[in-house]
């Protein structure tokens, strides 16, 4: 609990949170690079209440938990909530767009959603890294893990490098406009178990050359650099065996980039796959090789082509 927040609680409003879908990862940086997308996202209507307490409603069809310490929203607001020097309660209403287990992001978008919902009805006294802290609470219900990677682009917007957890150190990365055409394959991949599969120890080569990847990823967003970002989206320690949950994923990648994408991989922990394009027509052409791939295979697929949002999550009134 802090004593010294300025609180300046609005109870006479409502207001609608718009809440991004994110791809984590972003290839090669497991855990440490995200990137808010435009489409799809989820929306969740708040207010304060004079009756301490959180009380959750869900108008989707997903049937998720309404219990606040089960439910990755509430719990995302009790960590917040226990930072006030005094009680308040918070009613949220949530309707979600991002399927869960869809590896946009889902849990995350409920988290930071929330958070970001109850600092504007409280006159935002904490700062976006709080925020964060405050998120990371949810996705630990999710997953068991206390990571990132999706909570922080959508708060922040564009796309984001969390270079410590603890002690949290986020830094937003300036990026050129992007294309993003995702595929979500109508079959889910739990995070939790999306982690238990994966090696827990790497050679010394892998990781350098993930390094170099990771690197060169950063540098081509921030330079600008379409080629260098293409070369450096390449991931030789998790997708390798992630891919395998993935249905169509090798054909997905390979025919992609013949088709002009600059690359792209699994989207968090999938069985959503990304892939970036310099021109709205390629990452168009590339969206009916998808859907022609998940056909053939009898599996539904719901295709996305979007760009980058740079807001993060954005906070309406209700009149």
């Amino acid at each position: 609990m802090q004593t010294n927040l300025n609180i300046q609680p609005l109870f006479d409003t409502e207001i609608e949170v718009l809440c991004p879908a994110t791809v984590a990862n972003l290839v090669c940086g497991f855990d440490i690079l995200g990137m808010a997308l435009q489409d799809p996202s989820d929306r969740i209507r708040m207010k304060l209440s004079k009756e301490p307490g959180i009380r959750i409603q869900h108008t989707d069809e997903y049937k998720l938990p309404t219990e606040p310490a089960q439910n990755v929203a509430g719990a995302a607001l009790l960590d917040l909530l226990q930072a006030l020097p005094e009680p308040v309660g918070i009613e949220i209403r949530i309707t979600k767009e991002i399927k869960p287990g869809s590896g946009l992001g889902s849990s995350a978008a409920s988290a930071a959603g929330a958070v970001v919902g109850a600092n504007y009805l409280l006159g935002k006294p904490f700062s976006d890294e709080d925020l964060v802290r405050f998120a990371m609470a949810g996705e630990k219900v999710a997953s068991g893990v206390k990571h990132a990677d999706n909570i922080t682009p959508c708060i922040l917007g564009g796309v984001t490098l969390i270079r410590s957890i603890f002690p949290l150190d986020i830094i937003r990365l300036s990026a050129p406009p992007l294309q993003v055409t995702v595929v979500h394959p109508q079959i889910e991949v739990r995070t939790s178990d999306a982690r238990q599969i994966l090696r827990k120890e790497v050679l010394l080569k892998d990781a350098i050359r993930q390094w170099g990847n990771i690197a060169g990823l950063v540098a081509g967003f921030l330079k600008e650099d379409y080629e260098l970002i293409g070369r450096s989206l390449e991931d030789v320690i998790i997708e390798p065996v992630r891919s395998i949950l993935i249905p169509g994923f090798d054909e997905v990648k390979q025919r992609s980039k013949a088709a002009g994408a600059l690359g792209g991989g699994i989207s968090g922990s999938g069985p959503s796959i990304f892939m970036l394009s310099k021109e709205e027509a390629t990452a168009r052409s590339i969206a009916e090789i998808m859907k022609q791939i998940y056909t053939q295979l009898g599996i539904e697929s719901k295709v996305y082509v979007t760009s980058i949002n740079s807001m993060g999550c954005e906070v309406r009134k209700r009149e």
